[in-house]
């Protein structure tokens, strides 16, 4: 992802546009709704006497309810509950061809805080809500009039566009109706918990931090638009995260997580399998203190199912964002490669929003209608290796006309393209044996000393646009090295680095071991959740580089921890 990736909803089948889509009660529509619906059209009515009236209109007030609690070394740092409402609106003069929305050429693309953020009332008051909606909307109109008239001049000056599609799709309304769920725990009881998940990091003196967070969040969104779309939704989430981070004599900083994210609280892990990971967690930070550094090398890798999903998550699905095919100055790496060959056959990749659970793992990239009120769908981007699609929001791209339900956004952003749950899917796959037997062969046949087999991953960030080269840096926490006799060994201090195309062709085959990466991506319309399933996977060539380090020596002053002339007992 542009921004990065760090690891940060609910089953409901799928209608057609235009009918309900949920077994709850469709016609229970709630103050909120009604309200922006009733100003919606009102403002459809009195704009539309302008000499240039709006040819779209929409509303979207999302809700943020929220309660967390974190520890630290066994003790409560905080403990907190939030509410928060955020309005955002999408107004178009001009026409589906050319509106006020187009990036103007040469200036670095979409302009993606239009507005400042909209704080809405926490409270359902139609009166309030509308007139916040009144005063935003005649704001929004007149920054759109101005929008276009630099928009038709920008036209008029540059050069013809490559890309002749035009800047919204029509659609048809959607509508369904969903009540708003509560937060099904108590803040009290997980207070408890991370406070005794932190307690046994405070038995050593070698961890310089160790935190333990949870948070519980539900987010309701009401939409209206000008195309008689009327949706309410309502999803939770549930995250516990645990960090712990230790130091190498030589300064370099080894931090090392672990995160688990559920639709519902019953789906998180019970005291004792979180007992276990804190207690894998110490092993192995204690383990990387003393574990050799790699040099930057080249050569062939296994990517365990965690790392290969955000390898895939960066590699191929920032660049099958929509958008991306349309600005002047992205890379369009995949542009020109549709109906082409860029894996093997045996490989194929589609994005899922509406999956809420894959390998027994829940899957956070999951929505039933995307921001701009679009039914969510299955994109299969790659078949039997061949590339055959791309992401879409509701603006139109060459040859794909229409959204195909990836329109998102953080609230207070504007909505682009953006990925869901990618799924990486290997037909006859290899068994983990046999993958591994497969990189011995490749390492025996290249003369090299090692391989590398990457096991835990941070996240990563990539680079798509002209402006700079077009690479990735996959971000590892645990890495072995791999000798041609099979035996493995712990290092440290690499990034796993490269250009997209290159180390693209170089996916080799894939095993049967399914893992998802959950986390939150950043990247033009803000941060919206999502996941990324895949088996391990062989490549033949990577390239790792020197990871940075601090200069700082270990601390020179002594841990308490254990030390009986202060008084502290060993935990």
């Amino acid at each position: 992802m542009r921004s990065g990736v760090s690891s940060k909803v609910f089953a409901a089948g799928i209608a057609l546009a235009g009918t309900s889509l949920f077994a709850v009660d469709a016609t229970a529509e709630g103050s909120v709704l009604k309200a922006m619906k009733a100003e919606l059209d009102r403002s459809m009515e009195v704009l539309g006497d302008e000499p240039v009236p709006p040819y779209f209109l929409s509303y979207e007030i999302t809700e943020t309810e929220g309660m967390s609690a974190g520890a630290q070394f066994g003790a409560l740092v905080f403990s907190n509950s939030s509410r928060r409402r955020v309005l955002d609106i999408d107004l178009r003069v001009g026409d589906y061809g050319l509106d006020n929305t187009r990036p103007l050429r040469g200036q670095g693309g979409f302009s993606f805080f239009g507005t400042d953020m909209v704080v809405a009332p926490v409270e359902d008051d139609a009166d309030a809500i509308r007139a916040l909606l009144w005063h935003e909307t005649d704001k929004r109109y007149k920054s759109a009039m101005e929008e276009l008239t630099t928009v038709k001049t920008d036209v008029q000056v540059t050069v013809e566009a490559e890309d002749k599609a035009g800047d919204f799709s029509r659609e048809e309304p959607s509508k369904g109706m969903e009540h708003a769920r509560p937060i099904e725990v108590d803040l009290a009881d997980w207070e408890e918990k991370v406070q005794q998940y932190t307690a046994p990091f405070a038995a050593y003196g070698d961890f310089y931090e160790a935190r333990a967070s949870f948070s519980a969040n539900v987010e309701t969104r009401w939409f209206v638009n000008s195309d008689g779309s009327e949706i309410q939704t309502s999803e939770t989430l549930y995250r516990l995260f645990i960090s712990a981070s230790t130091k190498a004599e030589d300064g370099m900083v080894l931090p090392l997580y672990k995160s688990y994210i559920a639709l519902t609280p019953d789906s998180l892990p019970d005291d004792e399998s979180v007992a276990r990971d804190v207690a894998n967690m110490v092993e192995t930070l204690l383990a990387l203190r003393d574990a050799p550094l790699v040099d930057p090398y080249t050569g062939p890798a296994i990517l365990s199912g965690e790392a290969s999903g955000v390898f895939f998550h960066e590699i191929l699905g920032h660049r099958v964002e929509g958008h991306r095919q349309k600005l002047e100055d992205e890379g369009q790496t995949f542009k020109k490669l549709l109906n082409e060959r860029v894996l093997p056959a045996n490989f194929s990749v589609h994005f899922d929003p509406t999956m809420t659970r894959h390998g027994g793992t829940d899957l956070v990239g999951t929505y039933r209608f995307d921001n701009q009120g679009i039914p969510a769908r299955r994109v299969t981007v790659i078949d039997k290796g061949i590339l055959k699609a791309f992401l879409l929001s509701r603006r139109p791209i060459d040859g794909f006309p229409q959204s195909n339900g990836h329109g998102r956004k953080q609230a207070g952003f504007m909505t682009v393209a953006r990925q869901s749950n990618l799924i990486v899917e290997v037909t006859d796959p290899l068994t983990a044996d046999e993958l591994k037997g497969e990189l011995l062969a490749a390492i025996e046949a290249e003369g090299k000393a090692f391989g590398l087999r990457f096991e835990a991953i941070q996240g990563g960030f990539t680079t798509t646009g002209r402006f700079m080269p077009n690479s990735f840096n996959v971000t590892p926490l645990v890495v072995y090295r791999v000798y041609p006799d099979g035996r493995e060994e712990l290092v440290r201090g690499v990034d796993l680095i490269g250009t997209p195309l290159t180390t693209f062709s170089k996916v080799a085959a894939g095993d049967d071991q399914i893992a998802v990466f959950n986390g939150t991506c950043g990247a033009e319309s803000g941060g919206v959740p999502v996941s990324a399933a895949s088996p391990s996977i062989l490549v033949s060539q990577i390239e790792v580089q020197k990871k940075g380090k601090s200069q700082d020596r270990p601390p020179l002053l002594p841990a308490p921890i254990g030390d009986d002339r202060l008084g502290f007992a060993v935990y």
